[in-house]
Order: structure tokens, then C-alpha cells, then sequence
């Protein structure tokens, strides 16, 4: 069985930052890159996010577009794509407005189920994590971060495909979208597929990886 497709989708700043010199929960995206978020969880069936990044934002990205839940369900699709939250901890505090919001929550950890989500998945090596998540009916995931999540996947080839929303602001500090100690990811290339300019500055970049480049753990 193939694997799902797989997009990582962020709002960076122009030095490719994902949050504030200090740290904390960046809210780097406008109206723009809402939008075309927006539209990347209508595509979607599931969204991959790590507990950590749960954690600091307390919820997670819905669509509230009147437009794309229609379509949703015109397709016989749930409202919200399923949140798939991945954990090698402690998992996520019951009380967080996350689990007041109205998804489908399942838990991808190698550790014991909570029973504040639907579903609980047993988290191994990555590609039978996703072929589970395949298989279980999520055949095109958006990633929503964080940086060690996005790197670990990127690193195994698993990540068919980049949406960037670019910030007009720069702000400097350590934490990229990549881990610092990331791997070597040059032997990937990138084919662009889509430029547009967004409201307020912003700018959309859409990239696929080239079908031909290598990756570490790939088949």
C-alpha cells in the first residue's frame, strides 16, 4: 500500500523563522496565509502535529470557511480533518481548549492510550506509522509542525511536499523550521509548483519534491 501524501505547511518569517528570538507560540500569519491554511485542511484527511506544539498554542487549526466545509461535505467528508497528535512524553494535559474543539483527536505514541482521544496508535518507525495511518483511511495528511517533527519526516523522505507562507518580517534567534542539529537534506531537490502573492505581504510558496531525490531511509 502507498503511503499518504504528505504536506508540511508553515508561515515562516523572511529569515526563516517560525517563532520570536525568545521563544513562545509565534502568530506569524496574516489573513493571507489563514486563508491558504484554510484551504490546505480542506484538502487534507488528517493533520500530524507534535504534543509539544499542542502544548504551546492549547489548540489546534480548524477551518471555518463556509465555502471549504461545504465542500467537505458535499464529499462525504467530516467537517474537520482528523488531528493526529504525536507524542513520545507525556501526551497533552486533559484540560486544554483542544479537546473542547470540534475534531476527531487521535494519539500517535509509543507509550499507553488517554482516554480523552478517539483513538490511540501505537508510534514506531515512520513509514509504518503512516502506512497505519493510510490503511485507517488518512491518505493525505497536512504537518503542522514542530521543527523536530517536520525534520524527523523530511529526513526519511516521507515529506512529498512544502507550503510556505512568507512573512514580511524578520526575526532572528534559533528556532527555524528545521532542528538545528538537523541531518544533511542535500540530496533532496524541490520542484516549484505554485508562487502567489498573499494579502498583507505575504507570499505562498508550494514545492514538491523531486520523485528522483534521495533521502535517508528511503526505499
Amino acid at each position: 500500500m502507498s503511503l499518504p501524501q504528505l504536506r508540511l505547511v508553515l508561515a515562516i518569517s523572511l529569515d526563516g523563522r517560525l517563532a520570536p528570538a525568545q521563544g513562545g507560540a509565534a502568530q506569524l500569519g496574516g489573513a493571507g496565509d489563514r486563508a491558504a491554511l484554510e484551504e490546505a485542511l480542506a484538502w487534507a484527511d488528517g493533520c500530524l502535529v507534535g504534543a509539544a506544539t499542542v502544548r504551546l498554542h492549547r489548540s489546534t487549526c480548524l477551518i471555518h470557511r463556509t465555502e471549504l466545509l461545504e465542500r467537505r461535505r458535499l464529499e462525504g467528508r467530516s467537517p474537520q480533518p482528523i488531528a493526529v497528535v504525536v507524542s513520545r512524553g507525556r501526551g497533552l494535559e486533559p484540560s486544554l481548549p483542544f479537546f473542547g474543539q470540534p475534531l476527531e483527536r487521535w494519539l500517535l505514541s509509543p507509550g499507553p492510550a488517554q482516554p480523552a482521544f478517539d483513538a490511540h496508535l501505537a508510534l514506531g518507525p515512520w513509514r509504518a506509522s503512516l502506512a497505519d495511518l493510510g490503511r485507517r483511511g488518512l491518505q493525505r495528511l497536512v504537518l503542522l509542525g514542530g521543527a523536530e517533527l517536520a525534520t524527523a519526516l523530511l529526513a526519511e523522505g516521507l515529506v512529498q511536499e512544502l507550503q510556505l507562507s512568507l512573512c514580511p518580517l524578520l526575526l532572528g534567534g534559533a528556532h527555524g523550521w528545521l532542528t538545528p542539529l538537523a541531518p544533511d537534506l542535500s540530496g533532496q531537490s524541490w520542484q516549484a509548483l505554485e508562487q502567489r502573492p498573499l494579502e498583507g505581504g505575504e507570499l505562498l510558496l508550494r514545492y514538491r519534491r523531486c520523485p528522483s531525490s534521495g533521502a535517508r531511509g528511503a526505499a
